[in-house]
């Protein structure tokens, strides 16, 4: 069964307000979320699309594309964690590498979507992997230190909840701006390669935003140090794997993680598949963020008098159950699409929104376990351990779902060659849309069994 311990951790190596946070400060630190869930969706969303019908490269060659820049971010990520961990230590602030990838992640990006169509499939395919690969990099640096703030933001079991619920409100918002309002800006402007430029200088620049106000707004209100390094940069960028093998709360909430976001990537490529040949409207991709996310905004206060009542955990288990069956009902859409398609994908926002929220708000009780049982606080290491999974996660969505369709017959084409897809590819979208994600929640359900933590003494 799940279950929580109720032992209080001990406190290591930091200084935090343990009261009730200012508005301002949580605004700050949700907005955040807009450029990091920016660049999480939107290429999840159409990149692989991007490459497979406008730059023509084929679907086998597409998903290394995709999977390569993030495999290498696996590797990067524990290193910029522990970059992180010794700068707050000397400076008391994790504000220098979050600026540099507030400005360098928005220039990287429109650069991805600017490859030169006229070069070839070839020479796009290298252009999109180069630059994929530094925006990717860019984004950790705001991600991983990002990561741990709330730890250090408050030490109030609630206050977190209340901060990554607020945030994860934001990334909703983000994600039906960003993730419906992206390709409708590429729409608007005549689609093709002209369109996709279009839609990053846009996007791009609500990101920069978003992410320098989080900088000035909550990571600059945050004074804390790590615990001062051990040993030489090699050493403790072994912290976070440690905490892996070490810390059983954080290994299995890391496991538990990576698996739901690789369902929701898987997910997320596919979408636009759904939208174009299953259900025939390429438009129609607007109309499956909003049913996906919308709900998320409504839920949210939901989950979170949830959490208070029952607890992050059992929040958790409930929102996943709830995904599993909205996207199982969603393989119909192999005999025939219909409205009711947004129906279920709304069900699935609801236990996405889930999701969401309650594992952020487990992490900072995950670190802290790990200060407990090994004598020092090592966040940013733990940050970037778990940025890492998720990396790992988006990154094999949209590869997995591009293996997928190559192993059905999906016929890639240029921008404004239609093809005719094979009935096997119609029925692989499907799938791959649905069952794919199903499965991996539930094996994650059998891994969140196993799950236990400390958590506060007066969680209710």
């Amino acid at each position: 069964m799940w279950t929580v311990t109720t032992e209080k951790p001990v406190q290591s190596g930091e200084r935090r307000v343990d009261g009730r946070l200012s508005k301002g400060v949580v605004a700050a630190y949700a907005a955040g979320s807009i450029g990091t869930g920016g660049f999480g969706v939107l290429p999840g969303l159409v990149l692989a699309y991007y490459l497979t019908d406008t730059l023509g490269v084929a679907a086998g060659l597409a998903s290394l594309v995709v999977i390569v820049p993030k495999i290498a971010d696996v590797l990067i990520d524990p290193l910029i964690g522990t970059i992180s961990d010794r700068s707050s230590h000397r400076t008391g602030t994790r504000v220098p590498l979050m600026l540099v990838g507030s400005f360098a992640l928005p220039l990287l990006f429109i650069l991805t979507f600017a490859a030169p169509v006229s070069g070839g499939s070839g020479v796009g395919a290298a252009w999109v992997l180069v630059f994929f690969l530094l925006a990717a990099s860019a984004y950790s640096l705001f991600q991983v230190p990002y990561i741990a703030l709330p730890t250090e933001l408050t030490g109030d079991y609630h206050e977190r909840t209340r901060l990554i619920s607020v945030r994860i409100a934001v990334l909703a918002l983000a994600i039906l701006l960003i993730g419906g309002g992206g390709p409708a800006l590429r729409n608007v402007a005549g689609g093709g390669a002209e369109g996709y430029l279009v839609m990053a200088v846009g996007v791009s620049a609500v990101m920069c935003g978003a992410m320098l106000w989080a900088v000035y707004g909550a990571a600059t209100r945050t004074v804390t140090r790590a615990d001062a390094p051990v040993g030489s940069l090699l050493s403790q960028y072994r912290d976070g794997f440690d905490a892996i093998r070490s810390t059983r709360s954080f290994r299995l909430l890391v496991i538990v993680f990576v698996l739901q976001a690789l369902a929701t990537a898987v997910m997320l490529a596919g979408a636009q598949y759904l939208a174009t040949y299953v259900m025939g409207n390429e438009d129609a991709i607007t109309g499956l963020f909003a049913a996906l996310v919308g709900p998320a905004l409504l839920i949210m206060p939901l989950w979170y008098r949830y959490s208070r009542r029952h607890g992050k955990l059992r929040g958790y288990v409930v929102s996943s159950i709830i995904f599993v069956v909205a996207t199982l009902l969603l393989a119909c859409a192999a005999f025939g699409s219909g409205v009711w398609i947004y129906g279920a994908v709304g069900l699935a926002g609801v236990g996405y929104a889930g999701m969401q929220v309650f594992p952020l708000a487990m992490l900072p009780e995950a670190i802290e376990d790990d200060a407990r049982i090994g004598g020092r606080q090592r966040g940013g290491s733990l940050s970037g351990i778990w940025t890492a999974a998720e990396t790992a996660g988006l990154a094999l969505g949209p590869a997995v779902f591009l293996l997928f369709l190559a192993s059905t017959g999906f016929v890639s084409s240029q921008a404004g060659k239609a093809v005719d897809q094979p009935d096997s590819a119609i029925t692989g979208i499907a799938l791959g849309f649905s069952v794919a994600p199903a499965v991996l929640v539930m094996i994650s359900l059998a891994v969140l069994r196993a799950y236990n933590t400390q958590e506060n003494d007066d969680r209710h």
